[in-house]
């Protein structure tokens, strides 16, 4: 095990980490694991522990975060109900329009089937003054 200081240019800070090196048999080759320990402090040289993974969150940054998802949520759920109500709406009164079309459509039929049966007889009235 080593310590290893790896200093990043970008944001001027020296990261330390903990190394082990091991021989990996698949590609003959040495290797190493590295674990991050901490930062270093440039004025006193210590190390400052990280700790877990990304920036530390406030908890009280956390619980506003929290409050403001689920109000959110709740706000969307809420919305998103609101346009199902709205459609479904729709889709009733479009049905109702459709079945009403379709009555009127098939009343239309009969007209038009009574027509027709009554020009037919026409035609055949004036086909046999014709022929007289």
């Amino acid at each position: 095990m080593a310590i290893i200081d790896v200093y990043n240019k970008q944001r001027n800070v020296t990261y330390v980490y903990d190394s082990t090196s091991y021989w990996d048999k698949n590609i003959k080759q040495p290797r190493s694991h590295r674990k991050l320990i901490g930062k270093r402090d440039p004025i006193t040289g210590e190390i400052i522990p990280t700790g877990t993974r990304g920036r530390k969150k406030s908890t009280q940054n956390s619980d506003n975060h929290t409050l403001n998802s689920e109000t959110k949520d709740q706000a969307q759920y809420s919305k998103a109900i609101k346009t199902i109500e709205e459609k479904d709406q729709t889709i009733f009164e479009l049905r109702q329009q459709l079945a009403a079309s379709e009555h009127e459509n098939f009343r239309l039929r009969q007209i038009i089937a009574q027509v027709n049966s009554l020009l037919i007889k026409a035609t055949a009235k004036i086909g046999e003054t014709d022929q007289d």
